[in-house]
């Protein structure tokens, strides 16, 4: 069992926002951000101005918006398939800049690709040079709390923008360990001990706080963590055991540490959305779903996996493959809209989220983009 101390800091990334609850059961009318590459909509293109990435280019956003976006998949995002669940538009990036306020209405999204939960500084005390965007969740933080006076002065809002707003906190954590190991040869047993402390500050109804996917199912890890040992793999879904088994410790923590947060702080709830387990049924019954290749990527290029990581991302040398629909990665380390519409669904309407998150509002019946699948499908 970990000590004490290590068990409270593996609070990951939480923004815990505190307020008396509202009588009744009102739906939200925003939906604030944080997180990284899996929530962003363009904060990381934004923040690179006019510098090169290949997510600025098709294929990225071929499915659905029929250009790219600055998400990272081929067309929406689970955060995408929240906010339609609830009836709200697209929730713009905030380094879009103040000439987007008027679509600030709805919320905000702070999440950046490659953004830690923790900050570089944490790496670097560790001996790892940190060459990846300081945009961690503390500077998201920041950025809220800067943004909230305007909001809060909005006509008819004060408290109540609080109380009627969505908090998706996450999936964060995830680079926290994806750096180390990566990048600087860190072990397993290493990158157990990095974990985020977050403060519990400002005041809000509703927290949504995913957990991290199962990183041992991800074609780029499965390509650089190829074993000629059978045991390493599980037998059912083809995922490596041990990288599942840190997402698995991981999780667990980040659970105890909600529990304890939900006894000291009654008066909010606070939902653990359970993207490891919705992820986890796609690579156990893939043929119920309808995905053909879970564990390959779609835009990759040839390798057990299709992924290569001098040929990813849309790079030349690449390939995409003609129905991203069949796949569960797009490009070897995000997910392509069919999976994460998948995940959605098992998280607003399935038993992934604990408690329930369709009991926080009873009007989450909007079927944007399908997201509502066939009941005798259901999660």
């Amino acid at each position: 069992m970990a000590p004490k101390h290590l068990r409270f800091s593996l609070l990951i990334p939480i923004l815990t926002i505190l307020l008396l609850l509202k009588t009744g059961n009102c739906c939200f009318t925003r939906i604030f951000c944080f997180g990284d590459s899996i929530s962003d909509t363009g904060n990381f293109l934004i923040s690179i101005s006019d510098g090169y990435d290949p997510i600025r280019n098709l294929p990225y956003g071929e499915t659905y918006f029929g250009h790219p976006t600055g998400r990272f998949c081929d067309g929406r995002i689970i955060l995408d398939f929240i906010a339609e669940a609830y009836g709200l538009p697209f929730i713009p990036p905030y380094l879009a800049g103040e000439s987007t306020t008027e679509n600030f209405r709805h919320g905000v999204n702070f999440a950046v690709c490659g953004a830690t939960a923790l900050n570089n500084s944490f790496f670097e005390s560790k001996g790892i040079e940190a060459f990846w965007t300081d945009y961690s969740l503390g500077t998201q933080l920041e950025w809220f709390k800067q943004l909230l006076p305007s909001i809060l002065e909005e006509p008819g809002c004060g408290s109540s923008v609080m109380s009627s707003t969505l908090f998706v906190v996450g999936e964060i954590g995830g680079n926290d360990y994806n750096h180390p190991i990566l990048f600087s040869g860190t072990t397993l047993d290493q990158v157990r001990t990095f974990v985020p402390i977050e403060l519990i500050s400002h005041g809000a109804k509703t927290l949504l706080v995913p957990n991290n996917f199962p990183i041992g199912c991800v074609p780029m890890y499965l390509t650089l963590f190829q074993s000629e040992k059978k045991d390493d793999y599980d037998s059912e879904t083809g995922c490596i055991k041990s990288l599942n088994e840190l997402s698995e410790y991981h999780n667990a923590m980040l659970s105890e540490e909600l529990a304890k947060l939900r006894l000291l702080y009654p008066n909010v709830t606070i939902i653990y959305a359970d993207y490891y387990e919705a992820s986890m049924n796609i690579f156990r019954n893939p043929n119920k779903f309808g995905f053909s290749y879970p564990l390959m990527a779609c835009c990759g290029a040839k390798g057990p996996y299709n992924y290569s990581s001098f040929a990813q991302y849309g790079n030349r040398g690449s390939t995409v493959c003609s129905d991203p629909s069949k796949y569960g990665s797009w490009d070897g380390i995000h997910l392509t809209e069919a999976a994460y519409k998948t995940i959605a669904h098992g998280v607003l309407r399935g038993s992934y989220s604990s408690p329930p998150i369709s009991n926080t509002c009873s009007d989450i019946m909007h079927d944007s983009g399908s997201l509502l699948l066939d009941p005798s499908n259901a999660l």
